[in-house]
């Protein structure tokens, strides 16, 4: 795994409070595909047992059925709030998102790829 160091070019805030997350293997109900403007492939609406559905990647995924799969790693699609300014360490880009921890901080989660701009090492 390649960890980059990205500067943050526009203020991100998660609209999620409560991120769907489970563990490989957890059963799944599938939804819709992710369709808008920002041109984010390969999303998927899956909701999980006892909690609020969320968007989870494709390609970390088992479709069984039209509207069932399982998990193929442990997720959690919680965002990190970042501001304009800040440094971030970058070790997963997937579907136009970045996962994300802030330096010196235990802080982390999905931020936008388009939001970042790779630091100069």
């Amino acid at each position: 795994m390649e960890t980059r160091q990205y500067l943050v070019i526009q203020d991100h805030t998660s609209e999620f409070p409560e991120p769907i997350t489970f563990k490989k293997g957890a059963p799944l109900t599938v939804g819709e595909k992710y369709e808008g403007p920002e041109g984010w492939e390969n999303w998927i609406f899956c909701e999980s047992p006892g909690q609020k559905g969320g968007w989870v990647p494709a390609q970390i995924i088992e479709i069984i059925t039209d509207k069932t799969a399982r998990a193929r790693e442990d997720y959690t699609a919680r965002e990190l709030d970042v501001q304009k300014g800040e440094l971030v360490i970058g070790t997963r880009v997937l579907n136009g998102w970045v996962w994300c921890e802030k330096s010196g901080s235990s802080e982390s989660g999905w931020v936008p790829l388009e939001n970042l701009q790779e630091a100069p090492s």
